[in-house]
């Protein structure tokens, strides 16, 4: 069976997570750098890295790397590398990539003739004058940063977070792969009761649900290597019962809450859509006012933004009465992602540590307070 150099792209803050992934997952010579992780493996590993991988974006194979000071630089590396293993006559290969602090600027004319490289290279290996694509994708991605170009060539197909559980999101969905990183920082294993108060479309509940079982994300979804004559179809097949085999059995608690009924009705039918209903209860609830579920446990959200309510002053309000609320929730740790800079002041309590994150374009700070406060709550009357 062949042998790759995979790389798996993340978003910015997660590479270590990813990188601790991909040891777990049996992965070899595992190298994280900025935003994507490296690692070896042969077919099993392609398919495993697409079910399991739970904060990576995609997976991709490492075709080439070389310099490129001019367009002919770029033609010439694309052109040399074995193409013919991998794209049959018939294949399609769409051309993706971005370029930067590099000599090379224009994107569409790197994408042309990176291309043009690629035809060229399959003209002469083929015989053919042209190509017709009506085949399967082969996604060819390049990327060229400082003058280096790396070729890759695409295995996953649509961007590993969307796992096929949700149709339809609220106004401000969170990344599938960025809530599971949130799930993974908080060590939730499926012990410990596992509460998110502002739920929205249910995105962190049901990772947390798809963590405590184990259960690989990519099962319920396809990927784009699944339909290559160069991977067995038992390869996946094996893959995908080994996933299955691994995962646990039991009842966990983990609760949604949201004030919004329209946001629960969306997150009740994506929980089911994703297999993991009985697992969640959901329950229309103010955050800020809400009386706490149990004594203790583990709280992970994703409050309302200020860019994304439209105003600042509302959102800092809402932190303030969320810190007001839980101030004297000692058994309770409590993990909160906010793009508010001054967040801990509004929250009126310094968290014992944050990680700078990136939720799509915002950036944004991990708050997470694991010490509980020593304070003992008032005697209700």
């Amino acid at each position: 069976m062949n042998h790759y150099t995979f790389c798996a792209p993340c978003l910015f803050g997660l590479e270590g997570l990813v990188g601790e992934e991909a040891r777990r997952l049996g992965f070899e010579n595992v190298k994280v750098e900025d935003r994507r992780v490296f690692f070896d493996g042969d077919g099993h590993a392609l398919a495993r890295a697409n079910l399991c991988l739970r904060m990576a974006e995609r997976v991709m194979i490492l075709l080439a790397r070389f310099e490129v000071h001019s367009f002919e630089d770029l033609y010439q590396g694309v052109k040399a590398i074995e193409l013919e293993n991998y794209i049959p006559k018939d294949g399609a290969f769409p051309v993706k990539g971005y370029s930067l602090s590099s000599q090379l600027h224009s994107v569409p004319d790197c994408q042309a003739i990176a291309k043009k490289a690629a035809v060229d290279r399959l003209s002469a290996k083929y015989g053919l004058s042209w190509f017709p694509e009506t085949g399967e994708t082969y996604q060819l991605r390049f990327s060229i940063m400082k003058d280096v170009c790396e070729v890759f060539l695409d295995t996953s197909g649509q961007s590993l977070h969307k796992r096929g559980y949700r149709a339809v999101g609220n106004d401000a969905p969170i990344h599938e792969t960025m809530a599971a990183a949130m799930v993974n920082l908080a060590r939730y294993r499926g012990r410990d009761f596992f509460w998110d108060p502002f739920c929205g479309s249910g995105t962190i509940v049901i990772e947390a649900a798809l963590a405590a079982l184990n259960r690989a994300p990519g099962l319920s979804r396809s990927f784009g290597a699944e339909k290559w004559q160069t991977i067995d179809p038992a390869v996946w097949q094996a893959e995908r019962t080994a996933a299955m085999d691994r995962e646990y059995r039991g009842n966990y608690e983990i609760l949604g809450s949201d004030i919004d009924p329209e946001s629960l009705n969306i997150a009740i039918a994506n929980a089911k859509k994703a297999g993991v209903s009985k697992h969640i209860q959901f329950r229309q609830a103010d955050a800020t006012k809400v009386s706490l579920p149990t004594d203790k446990g583990i709280l992970v959200c994703n409050p309302p933004y200020g860019e994304r309510m439209g105003e600042q002053k509302e959102a800092q309000r809402l932190y303030r009465d969320l810190g007001k609320h839980l101030k004297f929730a000692d058994g309770w740790k409590k993990y909160i992602i906010s793009s508010e800079p001054e967040f801990e002041h509004f929250y009126g309590k310094r968290c014992d540590k944050k990680r700078k994150f990136y939720n799509g374009k915002i950036q944004c700070n991990y708050y997470m307070y694991t010490g509980g406060d020593k304070r003992k709550p008032p005697v209700k009357k």
